[in-house]
């Protein structure tokens, strides 16, 4: 790859760099100097086929850093919008070889072997001659040298440089030649908008804010690091933006500015309702373009509203059993019948349908119909998104009916439906950028499930519903479970181990937000490398500089243990807690159903228990009382307190935390 580097920098630079640092021996430019005939350091591109056209330089397969440098350094530099013409003139007049070098002219209908004799930089043109005997092949049409002949006399013998293609030479002296023009060619085909020189703030750095995300997004996109969803988003925003442009442009050209005719004012109209669209969808496209919006704005509208149609029950009545299975014997099938289709979907309302794609099978339910799937291992691309009241389960143990997913760019399992059921299922991720499962909104029941995790585990967004029974929940490299503020979650005989926080609730600084409740009940977290649980909530606004001037260091620049006092944390005892006017209702189970059946429970894990109760207690009663100042200071000569109570229900016991890195209960202050 270094070889690469080197070629992309351009023969001037190259001896100039060799020219500073001639007396050093140490450089490592002594092979740059010009004396010496670089050797080829691009790889040959084999024509598919057995044509009779040449090889050509392989440059597709440039690296992000390379088109990086090639732009920022030697094509564009810190040039303004209306400078980029100018400025790529001047870098191909630096490194095109200015003729006498053979190139493949590549058109949708054919390509053809010429001779450059002669390069325009400015018009991005080269002049050329046919290769005799002619070598060509064609798509569709019938090529002969008269007519090619024809052809380039009509154009002046001039062709685009976008559609040359270097033919391979083993001397090296056409490397710089092919790289420019990739590089010309791949700037006008996935950076340039022919809407860029009409932006009116022309004093920004064209490569900064423009090139750099653009280019980001593109090897994002390649390396599937962007949800398939937003993709999709993304091209059809950018192909709509063309269309509106271009329907601009021609209403713009077919407009006189000194008529005064009732179909020109008509014009204008269009014309105006056309540039605010045409500026709404650019506002859009700078928001996927930005690695940081494209998934606060752009993924949550791509997922949140797109997701959310159901489609309800059938117009015509009716439910339908979707069995998903590859291949099944004889004798599975008879089994299926008799032990689950009889007994439960024998009535006339329900008919059979047969599937080999577990993601097919779900996107054809309509609410109530029911997703059976047989043994086997189902490899899937894209995501499963039930938006409909349904329920889908394994024939089988988990281990037995095995779902993976290879596809980065999706989320795995989302879930918007009101009320869907999964149970005796195994999803595998693979080389995932998304979470295992979603719950978005509605309510999710899951029982006797295995997700083998590769980056977050299960997501609880506020307001969605959550039941997770004797599931087992490993290698997220986040939090196994992730807990919103507003969301229910009930969390029952589970297997969380081997993440890097077994659960993580959050609690954000906005009082508005609602505590979620929350149901542990004979869990098993162990073996994670942080914390069991963890709760994530804002900190005391205390000045850093006061900390360095005390040499004291404030809560929220520390990580709350189980050892900490419970003053130092904000935790109050619970008889405290009663005797606050300010407290919230709070419903706090503290039946332990070992106890309560004559059993002993270890210490470590009782304490456990308790902690994370009275650390949720006391967050919940902080947050009521700052919501009761704020209506106070909004003028309120009293607080509604059937307003301002937020119920927070805490089932929390019988859970047992063992090998966890840091211990079963800790705060993170933000």
């Amino acid at each position: 790859m270094s070889g690469e580097l080197v070629c992309s920098v351009p023969e001037e630079l190259r001896n100039t760099e060799a020219e500073k640092n001639d007396d050093d021996d140490d450089s490592g430019t002594h092979y740059l100097n010009s004396d010496e005939r670089p050797c080829t350091h691009l790889q040959r591109a084999e024509r598919p086929g057995n044509g009779n056209l040449p090889d050509t330089f392989q440059t597709d397969h440039l690296l992000y850093y390379e088109r990086f440098k090639a732009y920022q350094d030697y094509m564009l530099g810190d040039c303004k919008t209306s400078e980029v013409e100018a400025f790529t003139a001047e870098y191909l007049e630096k490194i095109v070889e200015p003729c006498d070098w053979q190139a493949i002219w590549h058109t949708d209908v054919f390509d053809v072997l010429v001779e450059v004799v002669e390069v325009n930089c400015k018009e991005l043109k080269a002049k050329v001659e046919l290769v005799l005997p002619m070598e060509s092949e064609s798509r569709g049409c019938d090529l002969t040298e008269e007519s090619m002949k024809a052809l380039l006399e009509a154009t002046l013998h001039k062709v685009p440089l976008l559609e040359l293609s270097v033919v391979y030479d083993e001397s090296g002296d056409f490397d710089q030649t092919a790289l420019a023009l990739e590089h010309l060619r791949f700037f006008y085909k996935h950076i340039w908008r022919k809407w860029d020189e009409e932006d009116e703030d022309d004093d920004f750095d064209y490569f900064v804010r423009c090139v750099e995300p653009r280019l980001r997004l593109y090897y994002d996109i390649l390396e599937d690091r962007v949800p398939a969803g937003l993709v999709a988003e993304y091209h059809s925003t950018l192909a709509l933006c063309s269309e509106k442009f271009q329907e601009f442009s021609s209403l713009r050209s077919g407009l006189d500015s000194d008529s005064e005719s009732e179909q020109d004012n008509v014009s204008m109209v269009e014309g105006l309702r056309l540039y605010e669209q045409l500026e709404a969808l650019k506002r859009k496209l700078r928001i996927f373009e930005n690695p940081l919006l494209r998934y606060v704005l752009g993924y949550k509208v791509n997922s949140g509203q797109q997701s959310c149609r159901a489609k309800g029950p059938r117009l015509a009545g009716g439910r339908v059993v979707h069995l998903v299975s590859a291949s099944a014997t004889v004798h599975q099938l008879q089994s299926l019948i008799t032990d689950k289709l009889m007994p439960h979907y024998s009535s006339e309302e329900f008919e059979v349908q047969f599937h080999s794609d577990p993601v097919l099978a779900v996107n054809a339910c309509f609410e109530g119909d029911v997703v059976i799937v047989c043994p086997g291992l189902y490899s899937i691309t894209s995501s499963i998104s039930i938006v409909d009241s349904i329920e889908v389960e394994g024939y089988g143990l988990p281990d037995e009916v095995v779902i993976e997913k290879r596809n980065k760019g999706d989320a795995f399992v989302e879930s918007t439906g009101a009320n869907v059921r999964l149970s005796n299922l195994k999803f595998i991720q693979h080389d995932a950028i998304e979470g295992i499962l979603c719950v978005r909104q509605g309510k999710l029941e899951m029982e006797n499930c295995v997700m083998q995790c590769e980056t977050t585990g299960v997501i609880v967004r506020s307001a969605a519903q959550l039941g997770m029974n004797m599931c087992d929940l490993y290698g997220s490299k986040g939090a196994g479970v992730e807990i919103y503020p507003g969301s229910i979650c009930s969390l029952v005989g589970n297997g969380i181990h081997h993440c890097k926080e077994g659960i993580l609730i959050k609690d954000f600084a906005d009082e508005l937000d609602a505590m979620p409740k929350i149901t542990m009940v004979n869990n098993v977290i162990h073996n994670n490398q942080g914390y069991g649980v963890i709760l994530v909530k804002p900190a005391s606004n205390v000045p850093f500089n006061k900390c360095l001037s005390t040499g004291v260091v404030p809560a929220y620049l520390k990580v709350a243990t189980k050892e900490e006092e419970s003053e130092d944390t904000g935790v109050k005892s619970e008889a405290d807690i009663d005797d606050d006017d300010d407290v919230p209702v709070i419903v706090v189970e503290e039946v332990c159903p070992a106890i309560k059946h004559g059993h002993s429970v270890s210490p470590d894990f009782a304490e456990g228990n308790d902690l994370i109760k009275q650390e949720l207690v006391a967050t919940s009663a902080k947050k009521h009382r700052l919501q009761k100042n704020r209506m106070k200071a909004l003028g309120a000569m009293q607080a509604d307190e059937n307003l301002l109570s937020q119920e927070m229900f805490i089932s929390i016991h019988g859970n047992q935390f063992k090998h966890n890195g840091k211990g079963s209960f800790g705060t993170f202050l933000y």
